[in-house]
């Protein structure tokens, strides 16, 4: 009788442990993509900031061009302080989105102005900013994979009873605003 319940103890044993491996294993794939997810965003943020430093040059070497559209620029950099004040990263994502259809604005409104788009400060500005766009749009895409495959990870059985029991939340997605998707049109 001794040794069945010491072989019975050994084998709950073994399977405590083979379940705490199991657990950790699941555990630790949620950190990492978790941590794979943030550090995407992060790359985001650093475009971000960098959009937001070359705003304000933008919009300067575009006033003395365009000092009828008060609104747009206005507009545009309400829009900056706005996505700079942002919290976290729905409201980023949302303020992000108003600032990109501004942009769109501000750069329809250089296009009416031939004089603007000949003036060398305001090139290397717009190709910074462009450049910059590009960037984004490409940090967009690698966060919102990252996301995709921890939202994924985090909602299928049984990743999700320990992601649940840890307190793992699904990460939001960026996407294009309505304010993007629009055509900006200038009408003088």
């Amino acid at each position: 009788m001794f040794p069945f319940f010491l072989i019975v103890i050994i084998v709950l044993a073994l399977a405590l442990i083979v379940i705490a491996l199991w657990v950790i294993g699941i555990y630790n794939t949620l950190q990492r993509q978790r941590i794979g997810t943030e550090a995407s965003f992060s790359q985001i943020d650093v475009m971000l900031k960098r959009r937001w430093d070359l705003i304000p040059n933008l919009i300067e070497t575009v006033k003395g061009y365009a000092a009828h559209e008060k609104g747009t620029l206005e507009g545009t950099m309400r829009a900056r302080a706005a996505a700079m004040g942002a919290r976290d990263p729905a409201e980023r994502m949302k303020a992000e989105g108003e600032l990109s259809g501004f942009l769109s604005r501000l750069m329809a409104v250089a296009e009416a102005y031939p004089d603007l788009k000949a003036n060398t400060n305001f090139m290397s500005l717009q190709n910074q900013l462009a450049e910059t766009e590009g960037t984004i749009a490409s940090a967009r895409t690698g966060y919102n994979g990252s996301a995709s495959a921890f939202n994924e990870t985090l909602s299928v059985f049984p990743s999700n009873l320990i992601g649940g029991l840890f307190g793992f939340k699904p990460f939001a997605f960026f996407q294009t605003a309505e304010a993007e998707r629009a055509t900006p049109s200038v009408k003088f």
